[in-house]
């Protein structure tokens, strides 16, 4: 096996485990990169990010995606790779209940209608794995 095929192969590896990632949006407004620490969740076959609940705001991340919606998920953790992906605002009320529900289990948290009213959620279609790079560089 090459190294370019290990890589790719590690990286998808990777992104089948929840964990801490970077993230990257393009700002609306400025166009300029915005990167953010958040939870990249894993479940079945769907790459999805949540958040706590806040009734008052929008994060700007979100506002970001609907603007845009490629981004970049860097892994920084068992892989170092740059991913890019195109992220999908998730509004519909049967579509959140799932993954609100298993990002609710891995946070131990009881609070899944106030979770499913304003938490934010977005789903992942990540892109061909094997354009990523390991060093940091999109």
């Amino acid at each position: 096996m090459d190294r370019a095929n290990a890589d790719s192969q590690a990286t998808r590896a990777a992104l089948n485990h929840s964990q801490i990632i970077d993230f990257t949006t393009t700002g609306r407004r400025t166009g300029q990169p915005r990167r953010i620490e958040i939870f990249l969740h894993h479940d079945g076959d769907r790459l999805f990010i949540t958040g706590m609940p806040r009734a008052d705001r929008t994060r700007d991340w979100i506002h970001n995606i609907e603007a845009d919606p490629h981004v970049v998920i860097h892994l920084k953790q068992s892989v170092v790779a740059d991913v890019p992906a195109t992220a999908r605002v998730v509004t519909d009320p049967d579509e959140r209940r799932p993954l609100i529900e298993a990002a609710a289990r891995h946070w131990r948290r009881t609070d899944v209608p106030e979770m499913l009213r304003h938490s934010p959620l977005i789903v992942l279609t990540v892109e061909d794995a094997a354009s990523t790079t390991g060093d940091g560089s999109a």
